[in-house]
């Protein structure tokens, strides 16, 4: 198979195109999601939630965020493993739930499941009887709790629930506040047969690369939703930068147009540092857990996409008592020409506007 060579600028623009942040915007809510592959969820707000956030930066000043409170509650999109998927998208992923069941991808979860299935079936029993429930109202009856030096430690119901969910038996089923609210799987998913592991994978991998366009064949494991893509795509060498990629073919010589965009500190285009550092020459790291004196760009700094770079960050916060978008910095990796700075500044103002704040 013919290695595709590739320049920086091209390899910046298929994963800039890719993530719908060219010109050309998504035509709605689902068709975004469908081609991104999932909006990833955290509790963090300072601006606006991510999975808000990332949708208003690709669909602009006409999304609302009631439409993806719709398109959870009409099913078409669903929570799963701390993402929001299309709802087609479940069968790519019970057959890992089967292996998890199965006892195949950690021993010592599926001992300290087995050793409390008395919770379990009690859990199951309870959203059975009385539809979806909050996870202080199902009931603690481990026999075994749940220890971690982490803030998971003693939370049994919560950790039962996460790897029941793991397991494909139950799932978030909306939220009142920011509370998950649990219901049995088969009310929640599409009621579709499972594709087989290998195939599902392969699928999985293929979908991938089609929402980031370029990316290693494998790299460093992450929790949630990987960054390598396997044997998906073709081969493709970027110039200046070690090593083989693997390229979405769809993307090659489709023709570019830029635009500016900030974006959210969990963007899929940002969120392989390593990735982003290679293409981009973009040094970006999430400083929320740092302490404020060490911080070099603020505590949820927006990375800025002008055209097929990356070339700085918005401090910003959303006071929303006072009305105001409050901008305490915008750092320029390098000086902006004029028209960047407009552009920016633009850009700003209308983040204000959908966020009905002031700026």
């Amino acid at each position: 198979m013919t290695v595709h060579e590739l320049s920086r600028t091209d390899a910046r623009r298929i994963a800039v195109r890719a993530q719908l942040l060219d010109r050309n915007r998504p035509a709605n809510l689902l068709a975004l999601v469908r081609q991104v592959t999932l909006l990833q969820i955290d509790p963090t707000a300072a601006i606006a939630p991510t999975a808000d956030l990332v949708a208003w930066s690709r669909l602009g000043p006409t999304y609302a965020p009631v439409e993806l409170t719709a398109a959870l509650a009409d099913r078409s999109l669903v929570e799963l493993w701390a993402t929001i998927r299309p709802a087609e998208d479940v069968t790519l992923y019970r057959a890992e739930m089967r292996q998890v069941r199965e006892g195949k991808l950690s021993a010592r979860l599926h001992e300290w499941i087995l050793a409390n299935d008395r919770c379990r079936l009690d859990i199951l029993a309870r959203l059975t009887a009385e539809g979806p429930q909050p996870s202080r109202r199902l009931p603690d009856t481990c026999a075994v709790p749940w220890t971690s030096t982490g803030w998971t430690n003693d939370k049994n119901v919560i950790r039962l629930l996460d790897l029941m969910a793991a397991r494909g038996e139950v799932a978030v089923a909306g939220r009142q506040g920011r509370d998950r609210l649990w219901d049995l799987a088969e009310r929640v998913y599409p009621d579709e047969p499972a594709v087989p592991a290998e195939e599902a994978m392969r699928r999985r991998d293929e979908r991938r690369l089609r929402a980031l366009g370029i990316a290693r064949a494998k790299t460093t494991k992450v929790p949630i939703e990987p960054y390598d893509v396997g044997q998906a795509g073709e081969p493709a060498v970027v110039e200046g930068v070690k090593g083989e990629w693997r390229v979405d073919p769809a993307q090659l010589a489709q023709p570019f147009t830029g635009r500016t965009a900030l974006l959210s500190p969990f963007d899929r285009l940002i969120h392989d540092r390593r990735r982003t550092l290679e293409l981009f020459g973009f040094d970006y790291g999430l400083e929320m857990y740092k302490p404020a004196a060490q911080r070099r760009w603020g505590y949820y700094a927006l990375p800025i996409l002008v055209g097929d770079r990356l070339v700085g960050k918005l401090d910003a916060a959303a006071d929303r008592k006072a009305g105001v978008l409050r901008v305490h910095a915008i750092h320029e990796d390098e000086p902006f020409t004029k028209q960047q700075a407009t552009s920016v500044r633009a850009e700003i103002a209308a983040l204000g506007d959908w966020l009905q704040l002031s700026s």
